[in-house]
């Protein structure tokens, strides 16, 4: 900064601070958010639980979007209701970078296909003792559909995964 103070120039360094200011709508939400729901274990929804995180980082979409590397608009559809699939890779930075396990983060479908859907879709055909036609025909789909799953080449959709295997 500088002054001028009769005919004498004083010079003072300006020292700008950097922090991060949430607007306070968005603070006052957060704040409402975080009281429903004190901890993340009680959400069923991931959508609920990333917002519960962010919140508690006291983090903007934008911010968070930046750190695992995916544009503001694709993690702004993750914290919106009735998405079905979470790419697990991007699950997995948002696991590290809040630092907890990433199954805190998935719901039962999303672990499901996490775990391996072809590995859990081969075991429950093995148990019951039959074959890819036998178990295809039992479900109701083709067997071109089953082979598929089985190698981890399509991914089964939710509905299906609920209608069979929930």
């Amino acid at each position: 900064m500088i002054r001028n103070i009769s005919y004498k120039i004083e010079v003072s360094p300006l020292i700008i601070l950097h922090f991060p200011l949430l607007a306070p709508k968005k603070f006052l939400d957060a704040q409402i958010f975080n009281l429903r729901f004190s901890d993340p274990s009680e959400m069923t929804q991931i959508a609920d639980k990333l917002r519960w995180y962010r919140y508690r980082h006291a983090l903007i979409q934008s911010e968070v979007a930046d750190r695992i590397g995916v544009d503001q608009k694709t993690y702004m559809r993750y914290e919106e209701y009735g998405r079905d699939y979470y790419p697990i890779e991007h699950m997995q930075k948002l696991a590290g970078m809040y630092d907890v396990p990433v199954e805190s983060l998935l719901d039962d479908y999303n672990l499901f296909l996490c775990k391996g859907q072809g590995k859990q879709i081969l075991e429950v055909r093995k148990k019951l003792k039959m074959t890819q036609k036998e178990f295809a025909d039992r479900l109701g789909v083709q067997l071109s559909a089953l082979k598929k799953w089985e190698q981890d080449r399509v991914k089964m959709q939710k509905a299906t995964w609920e209608k069979y295997f929930r």
